[in-house]
């Protein structure tokens, strides 16, 4: 998207932003029922979506499928297949373009309201989370088109082509709490190409989610071709045991994807296809500063890459190495910086950061930081471990220095508020960076802060696998769509690059199809007597 509104004081933007959120809490909670080809469809099992920096506020009383509600909308969307399959591109495309422009304008200000009350970012990090979904629906269309044109070579006395067909079937999209364009992205890149899905939104953030669903109605979305059914996972066999599943689309935990692939291998030959599965999970994602960096630069990437969101992020820095000879610069600097990062409600306009998601989140993060403070032997807090949940689930952006660069909080994914910081002697540059390839099963993002050339290009080699996205003098986090394709491998997933061309090929099954001008009448060869 090409402009991103920054919201400052005294600005109409920043007064309509501030009327939008007061709107929505004076309606919540709101009644969100399914969509099932396009009805809405209520049931008995329904939960509350509250607002993660106020445990008080609840935003929504949302539906959840059952096992029939399931099989309903398998059912709604192999209907709509038969007809949305088939429909010409510049049609299909037609309904996210439309999408596209109504979340760009019509209701930018209400789902920005929306992103911040229920994912609790401030107003920055919700509108680049919504300009994202804009530049999914807008480049997406663009690569359909993009990929039907391309077509294999001709020959003398023969036509050649590729039908682009979608895959027979329909798609579950499994959508995460972190990120609303990719709750946007994942059941709607499939379909852009033809498919149509189930979606499984993240139960934190059907709030905001619903909110895309809504748009998607309004643009004109045929109805079945995405229906949005939250449900609990222990009803997720209806959905992998049918034959007609296709394909999973998922960002979530790597624990998570784990167990959908097993299931997934258990009905292989329950199914009319391989269904594909493109998946992407976490990381342990790192800096590693070489002497010759830039301190300033260090310090600005170093906040922004991991506190932004409170670091609920799969791309957000968990660790960095540092050498020894710029530590105290790095630290005097960091610190006293740190002091001005305001934690707090994010409807309160001047908090750079606000609060987890939800109590699960907020415990699992808590248990790294007592973690750090019951060995310290081995880590040290230097800035914040503190945390309160009494209002909502907040934690200080943490940092720890640790003595073992391969402990616990330098190998496991915290998803939080959480850095750890390894300083190294500047002797030591190239070990830290095969020790830095080699300590996390993940590969997902990474940098490398340096003005010395040799020793960025000694740095994307080492590093070559240990991450999907490798910025250079960057934070590793904001990747935009068409710029820096998305995605990583290792236990990071299978680094099918969202936002690109790549992603959308694995929901196609080409068809080639080649015709002879002049059929030949004549079935013995030259070689044969005649």
């Amino acid at each position: 998207m090409k402009k991103i509104i920054e919201y400052s004081p005294g600005t109409k933007e920043r007064e309509q932003l501030v009327k939008e959120i007061q709107r929505i809490k004076n309606e919540s909670p709101v009644e969100m029922p399914l969509i099932i080809g396009g009805k809405e469809v209520k049931t008995d099992e329904i939960i509350e979506i509250r607002c993660p920096h106020n445990k008080d506020l609840v935003l929504a009383r949302a539906h959840l499928a059952g096992k029939e509600e399931l099989k309903e909308a398998i059912e709604k969307a192999l209907d709509a297949w038969e007809k949305w399959s088939e429909m010409e591109w510049y049609h299909r495309v037609s309904v996210f373009r439309r999408a596209a422009d109504l979340l760009a304008k019509k209701y930018r200000f209400r789902n920005i309201a929306a992103i911040m009350l229920n994912l609790s970012k401030n107003p920055y990090e919700a509108e680049i989370d919504l300009a994202e979904l804009v530049d999914f629906w807008r480049f997406n269309s663009y690569y359909a088109k993009f990929i039907y044109e391309h077509q294999p070579d001709q020959a003398p006395g023969e036509l050649n082509r590729l039908e682009w067909r979608p895959l027979e079937g329909f798609i579950l999209a499994v959508t995460p709490f972190n990120f609303y364009s990719i709750g946007g992205n994942l059941p709607t890149a499939p379909a852009i190409v033809g498919n149509v899905t189930l979606w499984k939104p993240s139960r934190s953030v059907i709030f905001a989610n619903y909110e895309i669903m809504k748009i998607l109605i309004e643009a004109g979305l045929p109805k079945g071709v995405v229906n949005f059914v939250p449900f609990s996972s222990k009803n997720v066999d209806v959905v992998l045991s049918n034959p007609d599943f296709a394909g999973l689309h998922f960002t979530g935990s790597y624990e998570t994807l784990v167990v959908l692939w097993k299931k997934i291998s258990e009905n292989l030959e329950k199914y009319k296809n391989f269904p594909r599965i493109v998946g992407e999970t976490g990381g342990k994602d790192f800096i590693i500063v070489h002497p010759s960096a830039n301190v300033k630069s260090v310090v600005a990437n170093l906040i922004r890459g991991a506190f932004e969101s409170q670091g609920q992020k799969c791309s957000a820095i968990s660790r960095a190495y540092i050498p020894q000879s710029l530590w105290a610069m790095i630290k005097e600097s960091l610190l006293s910086e740190l002091q001005k990062v305001k934690v707090g409600p994010v409807d309160d306009l001047e908090s750079f950061m606000g609060a987890v998601i939800d109590g699960n989140a907020f415990r699992k993060i808590v248990s790294y930081i007592e973690y750090a403070k019951s060995n310290p032997e081995t880590y040290k807090i230097i800035y914040g471990g503190h945390y309160d949940s009494s209002k909502g689930w907040f934690i200080e952006p943490t940092v720890i220095l640790t003595s073992d660069p391969q402990g616990k909080l330098m190998t496991e994914e915290i998803f939080g508020p959480v850095l750890t910081i390894y300083v190294y002697p500047d002797e030591r540059w190239h070990q830290i960076l095969k020790l830095c390839a080699e300590t996390s099963p993940f590969g997902l993002t990474g940098a490398v802060f340096a003005n010395d050339r040799n020793a960025i290009v000694e740095a994307e080699r080492i590093l070559r696998y240990s991450a999907g996205n490798f910025y250079i003098n960057d934070k590793p986090t904001g990747a935009i769509v068409g710029r820096q394709p998305f995605g990583g491998a290792r236990h990071s997933g299978t680094n099918d690059k969202a936002g690109f061309w790549l992603n959308l090929l694995r929901w196609l099954n080409p068809r080639t199809i080649k015709e002879t001008t002049l059929p030949v009448e004549d079935w013995r060869r030259p070689f044969q007597a005649h």
